[in-house]
């Protein structure tokens, strides 16, 4: 049976040979495809803009996107990291389609606490793609996992799916072949593990 694999892009140089990032979807693109799976792919910076999370009813944009991700065995979220969050526009995707009751609800245990209950996403593999520039080892160690723990939260902990990582550190302009390669090769190591 063919997986298929939905994949959220959000880099604003998102056209091959543009960034790093645009290589590691092309990478993992690629490899997913080489492997037999479907591939769903949108690039933010191409869509329509989504309108700042208000809590409003989601519209159509945001339902297509959740459908999309419903009949996806894998989600793939894709950015850089600045002033350690995700893009803009990625945290703003994440904060429209991963919201109650489609992606969780919550189960009042006492007064006003409760715990949340995984709906539509709950099972799934989520695979989080983020880039860092900062080569100080000091906010590698401890600041630059602060938007990984969050974002595990958000989707193990909220949405009920299983999450790999895909971390690339110190990713700065004219980066050493070599390097590139390794990088490369970790996000071929990714696919194989789907």
């Amino acid at each position: 049976m063919t997986k298929k694999i939905f994949i959220v892009f959000g880099h604003h140089n998102y056209k091959s040979g543009t960034s790093f990032n645009a290589a590691i979807r092309d990478e993992f693109t690629k490899c997913a495809k080489d492997r037999g799976f479907e591939i769903d792919l949108i690039n933010l910076y191409e869509e329509k803009q989504i309108k700042f999370w208000d809590g409003n009813k989601p519209d159509s944009q945001i339902l297509d996107y959740r459908k999309r991700m419903e009949s996806a065995d894998i989600i793939v979220i894709m950015s850089d990291i600045h002033n350690y969050i995700m893009r803009s526009i990625v945290e703003n995707f994440i904060a429209h389609t991963i919201a109650p009751p489609f992606a969780f609800s919550y189960r009042k245990l006492l007064f006003d606490y409760g715990y949340p209950v995984p709906n539509k996403l709950k099972g799934k593999t989520v695979v989080i793609s983020s880039t860092y520039g900062g080569p100080s080892f000091l906010y590698s160690l401890i600041f630059q996992q602060i938007p990984r723990r969050i974002k595990k939260f958000v989707f193990k902990y909220l949405a009920g799916c299983d999450v790999i990582y895909m971390r690339f550190y110190s990713v700065l302009p004219n980066m050493p072949e070599k390097v590139f390669e390794k990088h490369m090769k970790q996000v071929r190591k990714t696919v194989e593990k789907l």
